[in-house]
């Protein structure tokens, strides 16, 4: 073998070294270190603000959503659009919510999430609409949130702020859209996430399909009755639309009304409590 060959498979065997530190023993190590690391003083201020029920967490889950936290802000970019700044109330604020969805999701940290797009205030986006015809037309939307399939979630901080203030009326936008994430992980938005097994994906498809059919019944209803039903009913009617609407809504009722969800829609409670792995009533909310 020449000087030349040799060089040339040394060189390779650097890569992959290389290749292996960067896949294997970085992120291990970071991790650990990150575990490892205190959770900031003032973030457990700001933690305590936007999720009332901080305090009656079990020290071990509360630990568990620091690492959350931590690990969440260290890989996810934030940027801030139309002037809004940046700062550890924001991180802090969006990473506590949305970091509620995985507590219990030890190896899920939305993968395929890699931004956060900040907005003071709620948004216009356009989107293409084609018709029947083949005629493209594009439609502007005021939004609070939206979740994007390429790596992306856009939040009104404003409508961030607002869903924190009050952690028990069943809206809250950071849960809506991280739920959507979730969602993407089977490939697609479709209200049926990644699964462990077939008999959970059939479970989870029975009562999902007959619930959503149920909230779109109830929806379309007209009867004398129709404004009390509203008035009683724990899920949003915006889950009416689609699947995909209907798992980010249950979602937010599940971690914002767990009672009443559990009164009121038990087989779809106790889908999500084997998803999500938690169960919000021990929260006292």
């Amino acid at each position: 073998m020449d000087s030349t060959s040799y060089i040339v498979i040394l060189f390779l065997c650097l890569i992959v070294v290389a290749v292996f530190l960067w896949l294997f023993v970085y992120p291990a190590w970071r991790r650990q270190r990150l575990e490892a690391t205190p959770f900031p003083v003032e973030w457990d201020k700001i933690v305590q603000q936007r999720l009332p029920f901080y305090g009656a967490m079990s020290p071990e889950l509360k630990r568990a959503l620091q690492v959350r936290i931590a690990h969440f802000i260290a890989d996810k970019r934030f940027e801030g659009c139309a002037g809004q700044v940046i700062d550890d109330d924001v991180k802090v604020s969006i990473a506590a919510q949305a970091c509620l969805l995985i507590l219990n999701r030890p190896s899920d940290y939305y993968s395929e999430l890699r931004t956060i797009l900040v907005y003071p205030a709620g948004f216009v986006v356009r989107h293409d609409n084609v018709d029947e015809y083949g005629l493209v037309s594009q439609d502007a939307h005021a939004l609070s949130g939206e979740s994007w399939s390429n790596g992306r979630i856009v939040l009104s901080w404003e409508d961030v702020k607002h869903g924190a203030s009050d952690f028990r009326d069943g809206t809250n936008v950071v849960l809506h859209e991280f739920a959507h994430q979730l969602d993407h992980q089977s490939g697609a938005t479709n209200g049926a996430p990644l699964l462990t097994d077939r008999h959970s994906n059939q479970q989870w498809a029975a009562v999902f399909s007959a619930e959503f059919e149920r909230l779109q019944a109830l929806a379309m209803s007209y009867d004398t009755d129709f404004i009390q039903m509203i008035n009683d009913e724990v899920l949003d009617f915006y889950g009416a639309t689609e699947p995909a609407e209907f798992f980010a809504v249950a979602t937010e009722a599940f971690f914002e009304k767990p009672g009443e969800l559990a009164v009121q829609h038990p087989q779809l409670f106790e889908q999500l409590q084997n998803y999500y792995g938690i169960d919000p009533r021990l929260w006292g909310h």
